[in-house]
């Protein structure tokens, strides 16, 4: 009963976009029904599922090692007014670059293989799970930490048994939307130059005109993108407090 509502979701978007087809008479190049393409999903399954694992290996790669330098930049920031004075404006300088930008130049660096799509990933989520950790971090109850201070308890002590048990709620809502961008991150960056990948496959589908082969690798990466979402939305369920 608790997934009915984004089934029965599912079901009108399907007939929603099936309708959209009918009755504007569309070419199939243009815009192919869902039958289509469940059609060339079914034909292309050995090789969408071949892509889709070299795009889950650049996610799931770029989201551990994003969200582990995030985490100890968070704590950097944190600890450190240096840090602050330093690291956050480069943060936010880097948050201001297109990341189309900097995808070709992370292809020349690392090359087309998976370190440059990883990279991307990194790039992409290392901002939100930072933000998200050092601002809770910086919000710490002032009662815990006065507590704190009248028991003499040392700044380790504080940092790692209050302030960051305290931030917890808000390095998992850093984590979920990371788990959101890391795809989109990939991807680009198999857009700009790869080989493998369900970004690759998408530009190879539309310059061959396989529209509904398109279709199939995109809605591919938002199932995938919303599985990995449920994923760490469940192991980060006790991180946030969550009871249900």
């Amino acid at each position: 009963m608790r997934y009915l509502p984004a089934l029965a979701a599912t079901a009108f978007a399907l007939a929603l976009w099936q309708a959209v087809v009918t009755l504007t008479g569309l070419p199939r190049f243009i815009l192919p029904g869902p039958v289509p393409v469940a059609e060339a999903w079914w034909q292309n399954r050995a090789v969408i599922a071949e892509h889709t694992m070299i795009t889950a290996i650049e996610v799931l790669i770029g989201l551990a090692l994003g969200s582990m330098l995030g985490f100890v930049t968070a704590i950097q920031l944190a600890t450190s007014r240096v840090a602050r004075v330093l690291v956050q404006p480069m943060l936010v300088f880097t948050q201001a670059l297109p990341v189309f930008a900097l995808a070709p130049i992370l292809t020349l660096w690392l090359g087309y293989g998976l370190w440059s799509k990883i990279a991307m990933a990194v790039l992409i989520i290392y901002f939100p799970v930072t933000s998200s950790f050092f601002d809770g971090l910086m919000r710490t109850p002032r009662g815990f930490l006065d507590l704190a201070q009248t028991m003499q308890a040392k700044k380790r002590a504080i940092l790692w048994h209050i302030r960051v048990p305290a931030a917890l709620p808000s390095l998992a809502s850093g984590l979920r939307l990371a788990a959101v961008y890391a795809p989109i991150g990939a991807v680009i960056g198999e857009w700009v130059g790869a080989s493998k990948g369900l970004g690759y496959l998408m530009l190879l589908a539309n310059g061959r005109a396989k529209t509904d082969l398109m279709f199939a690798a995109m809605l591919t990466l938002g199932v995938f993108s919303v599985l990995l979402h449920l994923a760490v939305r469940l192991a980060t369920k006790r991180m946030a407090g969550e009871r249900r």
